[in-house]
């Protein structure tokens, strides 16, 4: 028996795991259903390239989108130790401040933008800033690009010509503008949850850590949650690790609502239909799924300027080399560490679409690659009004999930991703970019109209891999748990990460789910929360009038 057993080592999972042992009187059992992360492809930057193609996924999938005309999107979820944050494109982003004031508005006590803030700082070792929005000599590392090219240095210029201001901090006092991303990266190589948290106290007496492992269910016992049945690698005969304290869920918006319907904790139609024993019938268990959408521009350049020419054997083995030798090169470059913030919606009350330049094509799994080098810029619409399901195939533990995001069943999402596709054009177009860009290759001449920008996403559009709220945080019936991330109901279980967020933020969801884990391992362990960070209001950039 140990104090806490903890399901999922992603990047909540190994915040909370470091965090929890850190006192050696409480002892920690951490179980992963992936493997470990020693192969250099999760520690390069560059190694993102391979992540949505397979290594260190599930290899799941979206049910047919009924309102992209029944479109199967590639759902890449984490399976490796650090989860995401092994496998992302490592940029480092928070939201707008508001997203988490309207949590705590909604009932979510603790929530604000203020009390969040000392637990972003906490994890950071930035690289060049220190100051109210900032701090170091946390685990993490956080740092400029090393890498960037200048059709980097253009596309910003470009994005200035139609009205978008530079902004050197997109985590700072503003979010809205373009520029440089901070990166979750030190010295070059990838700060995962798992170097920069995990690594550091694999050697305490008091954590240990089980890798290749999946849990089955979590076992209730007279309305307390006692422990976890689970099996490794090939096992048929489940093990029992007993916590006499908690069990915190850490897998996911996926994996930790499907983990809670196996379990029999979940809305109790859903689990009798499937053959599911009904262990505590809780209505919001894998609803309110919510994720970023993706649209994207592709467009051919004038010659070797971005990273698409060292596809060559050749040429990428000679970069590899370059990394080892001098941690300089395409290998150290994330491939996606320009962008920016902007509204699709003047009236938005912060920015609503976020852009990601890529420095290639055919970059993501499923993303069309040109013969030449090409340029990919992409645009997702952030505060998406649909919502989701996550729900079980089967009872069988085993069977891959029913990934529903829903995209587009609201028509404002769809009007929202299409305006952020025509700015994301717009700025393709521009002057600055003339010398880089020969033409649009994607969507191309032949989508004008929205109905045709509308096809063009129904065929091509993909996910940010950012899927949130599915074990919504709450003080209404259709919360899971409760502020403190008690699941409703029972005892001696918690559910910390992406999950637990009532609306995704603003920007990609690593910063944010690392954050929750900080905040939880406080939470859990009872002690005080950090002292708030007082920031004044300002008001963000907006479209001018026209």
């Amino acid at each position: 028996m140990v104090d806490y057993v903890i399901v999922g080592g992603g990047s909540a999972g190994c915040v909370i795991a470091a965090r929890l042992s850190e006192d050696p009187s409480v002892s920690v059992l951490l179980i992963e259903a992936g493997g470990t992360d020693r192969h250099p492809l999760y520690h390069w930057p560059a190694g993102f390239a391979k992540m949505t193609k397979g290594i260190g996924s599930w290899g799941w999938s979206t049910v047919p989108q009924k309102h992209m005309k029944g479109r199967v999107l590639r759902y890449t979820q984490a399976k490796v130790i650090g989860g995401g944050s092994t496998i992302n494109a490592q940029l480092y982003t928070r939201g707008n401040r508001l997203d988490y004031d309207e949590w705590a508005q909604a009932g979510n006590r603790g929530w604000s933008y203020e009390e969040v803030l000392p637990y972003f700082k906490r994890a950071e070792d930035n690289q060049r800033f220190a100051d109210d929005f900032h701090g170091y000599g946390g685990p993490l590392g956080v740092s400029m690009p090393v890498a960037p090219l200048p059709i980097c240095d253009a596309y910003m210029r470009a994005a200035q010509e139609i009205g978008i201001p530079y902004n050197h901090d997109f985590n700072g006092a503003r979010q809205a503008g373009v520029g440089f991303y901070q990166l979750s990266q030190k010295n070059a190589r990838r700060s995962s949850a798992s170097v920069a948290y995990l690594a550091p106290a694999r050697g305490r007496k008091n954590l240990t850590v089980v890798t290749g492992a999946r849990v089955l269910r979590i076992v209730v016992e007279g309305g307390r949650a006692v422990g976890v049945d689970y099996v490794e690698g090939d096992e048929r005969t489940p093990r029992r690790a007993r916590a006499e304290r908690e069990v915190v869920v850490s897998s996911g918006a996926i994996g930790s609502p499907k983990l809670l319907l196996q379990s029999g904790i979940g809305p109790a139609d859903h689990l009798r239909a499937v053959g599911v024993k009904v262990a505590h019938d809780l209505a919001g268990v894998g609803g309110n799924l919510q994720d970023h959408l993706d649209l994207f521009v592709i467009a051919e350049c004038t010659g070797p300027h971005t990273y698409d020419p060292y596809s060559a054997w050749y040429r990428s083995a000679a970069a590899g080399l370059q990394y080892l030798l001098f941690r300089q090169g395409p290998v150290a470059s994330s491939l996606f560490e320009t962008g920016g913030f902007w509204y699709a919606d003047p009236e938005a009350r912060s920015p609503d679409i976020q852009f990601h330049l890529g420095l290639g094509s055919g970059i993501e799994a499923g993303v069309a690659r040109l013969k030449n080098a090409g340029v990919t810029l992409n645009s997702a619409f952030l505060r998406p009004r649909s919502r989701g399901t996550v729900r079980l195939a089967s009872a069988d533990p085993a069977a891959a999930p029913l990934i529903d995001p829903n995209y587009w069943e609201d028509p404002y999402d769809r009007r929202m991703s299409i305006e952020g596709l025509k700015l994301a054009r717009e700025i393709m177009r521009q002057k600055a970019l003339k010398p880089y860009v020969m033409a649009e290759r994607l969507p191309g001449p032949d989508y004008l109209t929205d109905d045709e920008l509308f096809e063009y996403g129904c065929r091509h559009a993909k996910t940010d891999h950012h899927p949130a709220g599915t074990c919504k945080m709450g003080i209404d019936d259709r919360a899971v748990v409760d502020p403190q991330l008690k699941v409703r109901g029972l005892e001696g279980l918690r559910v910390a990460d992406s999950s637990i967020m009532p609306t995704v933020n603003s920007s990609n969801t690593n910063a944010p789910s690392i954050m929750i884990g900080e905040k939880a391992a406080d939470l859990i362990l009872g002690r005080a929360p950090l002292p708030r960070v007082p920031i004044a209001p300002i008001e963000e950039m907006r479209p001018k009038a026209a």
